[in-house]
């Protein structure tokens, strides 16, 4: 459905609970605080699932927001969710009454009775905001995480998923009255010390295939314990294999505690990300895209460089 199909269905709910999706990011969270507090300004009862992966990062944007314990909802919406297995383990339960899902992702699997699609937007911000802009003025309190949504999401803006329209969002919501610069600072161009030590590390033992053209970058789980990294230090280090000079294809692999390694995946043209994550079970977008498979880390990167060579082909 349209954004102005999605503005009317909220329009005629009430007792709205929204979901995010695990290890969430700036994009899921900004884009639905932003839409709970357009639906409390339309007088209207709404609040955030707690997701018990939220990072400090993040958190202050969907603490006014948090669904106290007991709610009942009588509308379910999950926000920038592709499908149901990237569902927090509190928000199962929820799966099968989604009734509204507003996403961005090629690969999104239609588990909601309506489904709010735009594949070709850059972030699930900009959908939301034209969502917002049909129910209720944005105030300075819409605006900030809506920002946050969509800077994230496109690098601060030097991803090449933004497009005019991206930045002519970002324009509208600056011109709401909020102060971008801490958010920039804060979200990207400050590293903690951890973080930093953690990229010299994945760097210094960086591999590469295909004529240097594909790198993959790996964090083990004993390289979080040794370093006592946090969530908040590992989000967005999948980013640093794609920055290597010569390189088209960044892998990053992340060992997690259950015997599952998380696969992240940042490209170019020549390689499309989603077609990729789609052979190994996951799925995104051309550019950026993920799986999670259970095997070590050796396994899993002899998989995701199999799925590389099926979609890449020879050149």
């Amino acid at each position: 459905m349209t954004t102005a199909e999605a503005a009317r269905l909220l329009l005629g709910w009430d007792r709205l609970l929204l979901l995010t999706h695990v290890r969430p990011d700036g994009d899921t969270v900004g884009s639905a605080a932003a839409l709970c507090r357009a639906l409390r300004d339309l007088g209207k009862t709404a609040y955030l699932l707690p997701n018990p992966e939220l990072t400090a990062t993040y958190a202050p944007y969907a603490a006014p927001y948090t669904a106290p314990e007991g709610f009942v909802p009588d509308r379910v919406v999950s926000v920038d969710i592709a499908a149901l297995s990237l569902l927090p383990e509190n928000a199962r339960p929820y799966g099968e009454r989604i009734d509204l899902a507003i996403d961005h992702h090629p690969s999104q699997g239609f588990f909601a009775r309506e489904t709010c699609l735009e594949a070709d937007s850059a972030a699930c911000g900009e959908i939301v905001y034209d969502i917002i802009t049909r129910l209720t003025p944005v105030t300075p309190e819409i605006a900030l995480p809506l920002y946050v949504a969509v800077s994230t999401d496109t690098g601060c803006f030097v991803y090449s998923n933004t497009t005019p329209r991206t930045h002519r969002i970002a324009a509208a919501l600056m011109d709401c009255g909020i102060d971008a610069a801490p958010v920039n600072k804060a979200l990207f161009r400050t590293k903690s010390r951890t973080r930093l030590a953690m990229e010299a590390w994945m760097a210094e033992w960086a591999e590469y295939y295909d004529h240097d053209r594909v790198v993959v970058m790996q964090i083990p789980l004993s390289l979080c314990l040794d370093y006592k990294a946090t969530e908040a230090d590992v989000e967005e280090l999948s980013s640093l294999a794609a920055l290597v000079e010569g390189t088209d294809c960044g892998v990053t692999l992340r060992e997690l505690k259950d015997g599952r390694v998380k696969i992240s995946l940042r490209t170019g043209p020549r390689v499309n990300a989603t077609e990729v994550c789609a052979l190994l079970g996951g799925g995104g977008h051309a550019a950026a895209a993920g799986a999670t498979l259970h095997g070590t880390l050796g396994e899993v990167k002899q998989a995701v460089l199999q799925a590389i060579d099926m979609v890449a082909g020879e050149d």
